[in-house]
């Protein structure tokens, strides 16, 4: 495993990249409405990030065919927007995006309600959004990466719901995904040692009911199995000497 040490250059790229992607990620909460396709959203997501003079990370990554991963409800992450996915009142939507700015990358997810859903997936959303800061409560020099882990999946478990454990969080730098993997549910190794300078996309996936997840048709997006509600949050995170510094947070 190489993990990679950020320089304070790469830090202040990575930093503004953050910034410029966490108001992606605003800009694109104000504009979602009942009535609009997922490929709409999409496409107004890829004109903010090249706006910025940025690159969309996802675009063409590995085949992926989009700027912004859309999942609704049961989707789980990598949702593929389409003009016949018609963003309805009651839907939670994932939106996970990455931009590129000056070789840097940054990567973030927000889930949302859209108009009037009901208390069980509020629940999920707020749950999932803390066992996020549960988590990096330990995200500091010194300690150990599973430290992380295992306060998101013990949070995100103590209110019965499924931590998935197909997909995990990342390092990431100039690369979207570098070392180290992070999973988010209790590990019996330690695991890496955190160090300043470490960037690291950490993003609870958490399932309203099992934690097994399967893959649609267009191997890409992933669903509960089980077909619960999903919810997922994510940041990129930069260790420091002190408290963690989340990058893509305004």
């Amino acid at each position: 495993m190489s993990v990679t040490i950020k320089s304070q250059r790469e830090i202040e790229l990575m930093r503004h990249a953050g910034k410029l992607l966490a108001e992606t990620l605003q800009r694109l909460e104000e504009v979602i409405r009942p009535g609009m396709s997922t490929w709409e959203l999409d496409k107004i997501g890829e004109e903010i990030i090249r706006g910025y003079g940025c690159i969309p990370s996802f675009l063409n990554y590995n085949g992926y065919p989009a700027s912004i991963c859309i999942s609704l409800n049961d989707e789980v992450v990598h949702g593929i927007p389409r003009k016949d996915f018609i963003i309805q009142e009651g839907d939670i939507v994932s939106m996970d995006a990455g931009l590129i700015y000056q070789g840097y990358h940054a990567d973030a997810a927000r889930t949302i309600g859209v108009g009037q859903i009901s208390e069980n997936a509020q629940k999920l959303i707020e749950v999932t959004k803390q066992s996020f800061f549960e988590g990096i409560q330990y995200a500091k020099a010194g300690n150990h990466l599973h430290d992380i882990s295992n306060a998101i999946g013990a949070y995100a478990e103590s209110f019965g719901y499924g931590v998935v454990r197909d997909l995990v969080g990342h390092g990431i730098g100039r690369n979207l995904h570098e070392d180290p993997q992070i999973p988010n549910f209790r590990q019996r190794r330690r695991g890496i040692r955190l160090q300043p300078g470490m960037t690291l996309a950490i993003e609870p996936m958490i399932n309203e009911g099992m934690p097994e997840v399967c893959w649609a048709d267009d191997d890409w997006t992933v669903l509960t199995e089980d077909g619960s509600l999903s919810a997922h949050y994510e940041n990129t995170v930069l260790i420091t000497d002190g408290e963690p510094e989340i990058l893509t947070l305004l």
